[in-house]
């Protein structure tokens, strides 16, 4: 059985918010649809891990911001790679609240859709929750919506292991490099993901002892996916 067969399976990009408590969270999902027209329904799909989840869980609303194919990687990062447990995600980001009282990111934005939880489905390690549609506007005529398509193979972006779409990836081969003296960090500037010199990356193929700047350009961040001119160098 392939796996990747369901990679075909068309998807977009999205930030679902929600609020609890007084308190606001989002998260980037792949899985939002349309359920049906008429009332207008859509359903989300959210790991239970996730601060989201939580949210929406008790407060039952939720507000899902349709991205642009132009949204830069450290904006996806931001809401795709980092938790809301650990820091503000909508610092400097451009929002509002809805008629439910969830934030509604508008940077970057295609489009919206607010909605009031009226059931859900237990799949495992997430829960579908369908949602009757309250408010719903388009913000930019002119821009593409992104999907997960153009994501992955434009973008060069990756399903983090809380995404219903995420597939642990077989490690590359690649031809053994002579050790290296470098020892210099990189930083990605998308997740906080740390490239050491010592360690390598094993998993994508780049073995221990090799400096970043002898790492291939096609190489990307095994954690979020970021290509190597998304990284920086650790002082």
């Amino acid at each position: 059985m392939n796996l990747r067969a369901l990679h075909k399976i068309s998807y977009g990009l999205y930030v679902v918010t929600s609020k609890k408590n007084g308190r606001f969270n989002g998260q980037i999902a792949n899985t939002v649809f349309q359920t049906t027209s008429d009332p207008p329904m859509v359903t989300v799909c959210l790991n239970k891990q996730n601060l989201t989840h939580e949210f929406v869980e008790g407060s039952k609303v939720f507000a899902a911001t349709v991205l642009s194919q132009q949204t830069p990687m450290l904006f996806i990062g931001r809401f795709g790679f980092k938790s809301g447990r650990d820091t503000d995600k909508f610092e400097g980001v451009d929002s509002r609240f809805g008629v439910t009282g969830a934030p509604i990111v508008l940077d970057h934005a295609v489009a919206y859709v607010e909605a009031e939880v009226t059931a859900d489905m237990d799949a495992g390690t997430h829960t579908l929750y369908v949602g009757r549609v309250v408010d719903a506007e388009i913000l930019d005529e002119s821009s593409e919506p992104m999907t997960y398509a153009y994501y992955h193979q434009v973008k060069r972006g990756r399903s983090p292991k809380t995404a219903p779409t995420y597939l642990k990836e077989e490690p590359k081969k690649e031809a053994a490099k002579p050790e290296a003296k470098a020892t210099q960090k990189w930083r990605c500037t998308v997740c906080g993901w740390i490239y050491d010199p010592a360690v390598g990356d094993p998993d994508g193929g780049i073995d221990a002892g090799t400096p970043f700047e002898d790492i291939p350009n096609g190489w990307v961040c095994p954690v979020c996916g970021a290509g190597k001119e998304d990284f920086e160098r650790v002082d």
